[in-house]
């Protein structure tokens, strides 16, 4: 829908910048959110529809039988088309613990594309640099330690697209490589055998603000060993990634995560891989062979899970019908939030007059009616 037209839209139940509903109008011209009303070329009423920011999805690795690991611009068209069509308008797809030369040609095309697809706003860099004893569904074959020298050269390759990087706080090097690779990206705690002192330690000392797909590859919560999940639960400067696809987590731990961490620290993600959108059947991940059934992805033992098969927007749906999260905290988690992770709220991530006019329409039901990307 973005072209030069200025397009007036009417009685929608907007959600503000204050994180709250309320009816109104709003305009977008040149693709962006305007305050002027005056003479539109068209006008759109929204009566009783839900008027949101677009989604932003910054842990993913596919959909639609494609993977951000092909490294291939038809690929990127394939998972960005299917991505808007559902709601999620802002993309930071995440790569796969794969050999050097992979992720190199991966930073090459993502650039390439990005230049032309401003809707990628980041990459997510989740190998390889984590720990051999969680490695979920990475190829340990492929684990390195941090090193900041490929660090940096991968992301000059990306053009700087790399806005998050996965680190093992314990394994070799890594509080050296935080130390080096903060001062250009985000760090996300990922992946990690650490106990909760470590955690701590990157946290308050250290600066990291990120945990990837909590309680997934991580040690849980003991009350002798209280673990990472506590530490991050104690620093307040900390964004949790959470998958509520009915599969990773529990309706009842999706609760009482929101009880304490509240919805200003919370971002879903889908970690959806090729299979989403997809019937049941064989796919791949990071090289792995991957078995679909219904919304459960594994790999070939059966009993790993491969990331999910459930895509953002119906994540934010079963928070909110299934783990009775409320809608306004559910939308919270979906745009802002993960904008706000990877430093993009000035763009994105509210509807409001300056930024990027990136949003989607709803029903009452959560039914998607519209989107402007």
């Amino acid at each position: 829908m973005i072209n030069s037209k200025k397009i007036l839209f009417q009685n929608g139940i907007i959600f503000r910048p204050d994180n709250n509903f309320d009816v109104g109008n709003f305009a977008i011209q040149n693709g962006f959110f305007t305050d002027n009303f005056e003479s539109p070329n068209e006008i759109i009423n929204l009566e009783n529809l839900y008027v949101i920011p677009g989604l932003c999805d910054i842990h993913f690795h596919g959909c639609k039988g494609y993977d951000f690991c092909d490294a291939n611009e038809n690929s990127y068209n394939e998972i960005l088309n299917y991505e808007k069509n559902i709601g999620v308008t802002l993309i930071c797809p995440a790569t796969m613990t794969l050999p050097e030369k992979n992720l190199f040609e991966i930073m090459r095309v993502a650039k390439k594309f990005h230049e032309k697809n401003k809707n990628l706003v980041g990459i997510n860099l989740e190998g390889p640099f984590i720990s051999k004893n969680k490695i979920g569904s990475q190829n340990k074959d492929y684990i390195i330690p941090p090193d900041f020298e490929l660090f940096r050269n991968l992301q000059e390759t990306s053009g700087n697209l790399i806005k998050l990087v996965d680190i093992a706080p314990e394994v070799d090097g890594a509080f050296d490589f935080i130390k080096s690779a903060k001062k250009f990206t985000n760090i996300s705690f990922a992946h990690s055998n650490s106990d909760y002192e470590t955690a701590k330690k990157m946290f308050d000392d250290f600066g990291v603000n990120h945990v990837t797909h909590l309680y997934n590859a991580m040690n849980p919560i003991n009350h002798r060993k209280p673990g990472p999940i506590i530490a991050a639960v104690e620093n307040k400067n900390v964004f949790v990634e959470l998958i509520c696809d009915g599969v990773h987590i529990h309706p009842s731990v999706i609760k009482n995560t929101f009880r304490m961490f509240g919805d200003e620290r919370i971002i879903f993600i889908s970690d959806s891989m090729s299979a989403t959108g997809m019937p049941d059947g064989n796919y791949s991940l990071g090289g792995q062979s991957v078995i679909k059934k219904s919304n459960l992805a594994t790999l070939s033992d059966g009993k790993t899970l491969a990331g999910s098969v459930t895509n953002l927007t119906d994540c934010m749906r079963f928070a909110v019908k299934k783990a009775n999260i409320k809608l306004e905290s559910a939308i919270k988690c979906s745009t802002i939030n993960p904008v706000k992770s990877i430093g993009l709220e000035k763009y994105y991530g509210t509807v409001e007059t300056g930024k990027f006019a990136n949003f989607i329409v709803l029903d009452k039901d959560l039914n998607l009616k519209l989107v402007n990307a």
